[in-house]
């Protein structure tokens, strides 16, 4: 063996009992501040330096063991101040809370570990179990003060705390996932707020569990929706689009979105298919009905779009859209005329079609008299084909300014 390996072996070997020394006063000190009733902070205060000054402490059960003892302290001595209505400190209270569960999930994974003879005897894990879950309602109610406070992160914290103690070795036999009714909601308000904190990823976390707590599903279903989207999951976005749909065909986020998604992709009959779902639900809807007139238009089935332009102006006479598709449909079938050339042939046809396509326009202008670019070709074209100088003249100098 080398000089310098003796040299350093031997410091070692010197420096281990003064470690081991250090501890054991330490915790000593800790117990007697629990002992004692009061100054349960600076027991744990003890205990996490320990952790802090040598990663070796961190396999050590009796400090985790002690600084549990120290958090449970300051629980009952808060627990004490609530119930006599004295004043303290809301937040702290809930965070030592969490702690406590954290502090010994950490001394549970330590329990587990098995001897040098392979054997594991889990020394902690009934009396903590069962005390951690007469205080689990405070894990909820902590999440529920955070998102209060606009402390999103924090909550988030809170409810994912207590969803995942279903999945911890600690709580073995509670079975969470099916016996608290909660479970589901706690997974919404986690879904909330990784979404309120723009976090795509814990968003997604809990949102399937959240989907289950079907008071609040709607919201769910957009929030995940907005999280593919952020993370550019196209086919899973327009799943649950669908998904959402289905469920709430009235809800003003998915129809809109899914239509204009199908529009982009110039799939007119699948905007029309949704539309006429949604109809099947509410036969008045004016979304569905301006939604319907328009795939019907871009397919070129002007009777039928016109039949539903129709119906949406009995809903509503002063949406602009049905207006503007029935106008369109009538200029659409007049250019196909002039595209045969054979002006004389179809004269009278022509007339009949800028006839009745000219009322349509004029009143969308009146209802949107700032879309300018939109109506004033249309009427430009209608009065030039009507030969009607004076209205010409006046579309003309608009065009022109």
């Amino acid at each position: 063996m080398k000089k310098q390996q003796i040299v350093i072996l031997l410091l070692f070997t010197m420096l281990t009992p003064c470690l081991l020394q250090a501890q054991k006063k330490e915790l000593d000190q800790a117990r007697t501040y629990i002992k004692s009733g009061k100054d349960f902070d600076k027991a744990e205060k003890l205990m996490t330096d320990l952790l802090k000054k040598d990663t070796a402490n961190r396999h050590n059960k009796k400090i985790y063991d002690t600084w549990l003892e120290s958090l449970e302290g300051q629980y009952a001595a808060a627990n004490e101040k609530f119930y006599l209505k004295q004043k303290y400190d809301t937040a702290a209270f809930y965070k030592i809370v969490h702690r406590m569960y954290v502090v010994a999930e950490t001394l549970d994974s330590l329990d587990m570990l098995p001897d040098k003879k392979g054997r594991v005897k889990l020394e902690f894990r009934k009396s903590n179990a069962a005390m951690l879950d007469r205080l689990r309602p405070n894990l909820y109610n902590g999440g529920n003060y955070n998102v209060n406070h606009n402390d999103y992160k924090t909550a988030y914290t809170f409810f994912s705390t207590y969803i995942d103690a279903d999945s911890q070795p600690l709580f073995t036999g509670y079975k969470y996932l099916t016996n608290d009714q909660r479970m589901p909601t706690a997974a919404y308000w986690a879904t909330y707020c990784g979404f309120r904190m723009e976090d795509a990823p814990r968003t997604l976390a809990y949102s399937e569990l959240a989907l289950k707590d079907v008071s609040k599903q709607q919201y769910t279903m957009m929030y995940v929706c907005e999280a593919h989207l952020k993370l550019g999951n196209q086919s899973d976005y327009i799943a649950m689009l669908h998904r959402g749909f289905e469920s709430f065909p009235e809800n003003q986020y998915f129809f809109p979105r899914l239509a204009d998604y199908y529009s982009a992709h110039e799939r007119s009959d699948s905007v029309l298919a949704l539309a006429n779902r949604g109809l099947d639900t509410n036969p008045q809807n004016k979304l569905f009905l301006i939604a319907k007139s328009e795939s019907l238009m871009h397919l070129d089935r002007y009777e039928e779009c016109r039949e539903t332009s129709e119906q949406l102006i009995q809903v509503d006479e002063q949406q602009p859209e049905p207006y503007f598709n029935m106008a369109t449909t009538y200029l659409n079938e007049a250019l196909d005329l002039e595209k045969k050339n054979e002006p004389r042939k179809y004269r009278q046809q022509l007339q009949d079609l800028y006839s009745k396509a000219k009322p349509y326009m004029e009143q969308y202008r009146k209802l949107m008299p700032d879309d300018k670019q939109t109506w004033a070709p249309a009427l430009y074209r209608i009065y030039l084909n009507l030969n009607m100088g004076k209205q010409f003249e006046e579309i003309d100098r608009l065009m022109k300014n």
